[in-house]
């Protein structure tokens, strides 16, 4: 079984910065792709951004130059540098891998618990 586990999230002022972190465990072949999402009150959840295990990243356009994703492949974790946050950047944030559990098993998704992120004075 796979796990995704984060951590990082916490209440912050406006302007502040805080780095999530996911780290992925159990049984992995391959991740191909890992990702940030967000799910705010009453709204969908939305990405945030991703990253391919090459390095090529997609990050939405209401957090370009103030987010930055990043990945550690060795261990199984991705980041999410979060500056210059807004209040409307809060949200319940989620870890999700695009991976493969063997080398014979077809593509599966599969998502962290979430971890809060409030911006507020």
């Amino acid at each position: 079984q796979v796990q995704l586990v984060e951590s990082g999230g916490g209440l912050v002022q406006p302007a502040g910065s805080l780095r999530l972190s996911c780290a992925a465990s159990g049984r992995i072949f391959r991740i191909n792709v890992m990702g940030w999402y967000r799910q705010a009150p009453g709204k969908q959840r939305e990405l945030v951004a991703s990253i391919t295990s090459g390095g090529s990243t997609n990050v939405a356009d209401s957090v370009k130059g103030r987010f930055t994703i990043s990945r550690d492949n060795a261990k199984n974790t991705v980041y999410l540098q979060m500056n210059s946050l807004k209040p409307e950047d809060t949200a319940v944030y989620y870890c999700n891998a695009d991976l493969k559990e063997t080398p014979w098993s077809g593509r599966a998704d599969y998502w962290g618990q979430g971890t809060q992120v409030t911006v507020s004075s």
